[in-house]
């Protein structure tokens, strides 16, 4: 196992009705400004629930944070917060919205000339508002992680601090119930993924870490299909099992001492980028076409994969990693997402244009040992075809 320092201070309120406890988790004097997306909070009582926990509150809100959240609609928020002299920030929402509003804490605060630096440049973070999180999609973590991903004029981008870390997150189960199945789909898969990026590397005898994800690995198998079938969509434990998933797939847990990947978010970041294809849906592209082509490198993690998720233990070690790349591919095909390029009408001329798009963001040493370069990369999308 190798050397690691976690810690993770976000205090969780997890269960049905627990939107209440923002009531007493805000400060009392704190000039609150409520920051949403397109308005769904508002059809499926969110929005009411959040109004009646704020009701002695002095609070604003901020609407239209996009699914891949863009810089320029960010910005806006800043002058909310100037004029009302905004001290706490609560993102109710997906996670797009929670890193949305992790970059709107970490802006108002920015002694630089440029707050796209804070992305583009990483540059320093000294100070940044308080942040809470309501969270209505479990998919990506945010609401327990200090990482953040950012849209601005087709480049996607991330950043993070722990300063941006959210104070608290409220994660109800029941909130969940009125998500469509796009939604679910996605926030499974995006989850499921996580976990991947962070277990399928090269074995460190991290045994806790591994089994913590292969035990995440195998909930998300087990349950997320049951959110997309009406026997069981409204199933509340169902739901409560996919929704802590998520939020221990990236809260740090199972990434400390341990070697992570993080290609295939690289490298679906910029199909969304290009295309406009839903986060999730790239990575079940990516994926697959990874372990097809790193199989040498991943040997011997992609055979655990195959013994430990997916049961796969007769034949030779190649054939269980076989096994095991089609029962992914067959996991992600029952969650209704794509598993190949040609499945969102891209094709083999477009390759050019993506891994341009990877040279032109530096990202052309990615993967756990830093080796897949865009020659790598290239062989990849081909693999994704």
């Amino acid at each position: 196992m190798l050397n690691f320092s976690f810690q993770n201070t976000t205090k969780i309120h997890f269960g049905e009705g627990q939107i209440s406890a923002i009531t007493k988790a805000i400060p009392q004097d704190a000039n609150v400004l409520v920051i949403y997306g397109g308005g769904s909070i508002k059809s499926n009582g969110v929005y009411q629930q959040v109004t009646t926990a704020l009701a002695d509150h002095n609070w604003f809100e901020f609407s239209g944070i996009e699914p891949n959240p863009n810089y320029d609609t960010l910005m806006k928020s800043l002058e909310i917060i100037k004029e009302q002299k905004i001290d706490f920030l609560l993102a109710v929402g997906g996670g797009s919205v929670v890193d949305g509003v992790k970059f709107i804490a970490a802006a108002a605060k920015f002694e630089g000339q440029d707050p796209w630096d804070i992305v583009a440049k990483h540059a320093p973070i000294a100070d940044a508002l308080p942040i809470g999180a309501v969270l209505t999609l479990p998919a990506t973590g945010s609401e327990s992680n200090i990482g953040s991903v950012i849209t601005r004029d087709g480049n996607k981008l991330s950043f993070g601090h722990p300063l941006v870390r959210p104070q608290f997150a409220v994660l109800d189960p029941a909130v969940t119930l009125s998500l469509s199945d796009r939604q679910i789909s996605n926030g499974v898969v995006d989850a499921f993924v996580h976990i991947m990026e962070q277990y399928l590397t090269y074995d460190v005898n991290g045994k806790v870490q591994d089994r913590f994800s292969e035990g995440l690995l195998q909930t998300l198998v087990e349950e997320g299909p049951k959110a997309l079938v009406a026997e069981t969509n409204q199933d509340l434990d169902v739901r409560a099992n996919i929704m802590w998933s998520a939020t221990m797939a990236l809260n740090g847990l199972i990434g400390a001492g341990v070697p992570q990947d993080w290609a295939t978010h690289m490298i679906g970041h910029e199909l969304t980028a290009s295309h406009g294809i839903d986060h999730a849906r790239t990575l079940s592209i990516v994926l697959p076409a990874i372990m097809k082509v790193r199989r040498t490198q991943k040997h011997t993690k992609l055979v655990q994969f195959a013994e430990r998720v997916w049961g796969i233990t007769n034949g030779t070690d190649e054939q269980k990693i076989d096994q095991a790349i089609a029962a992914t591919e067959d996991f992600f095909t029952q969650m209704q997402v794509p598993v190949r390029l040609s499945q969102v009408d891209i094709e083999a001329p477009f390759i050019d244009t993506l891994v341009n798009a990877l040279e032109k963001h530096g990202m052309t040493t990615l993967g756990e040992h830093g080796d897949i370069d865009l020659t790598e990369s290239r062989k990849i999308l081909t693999a994704a075809l």
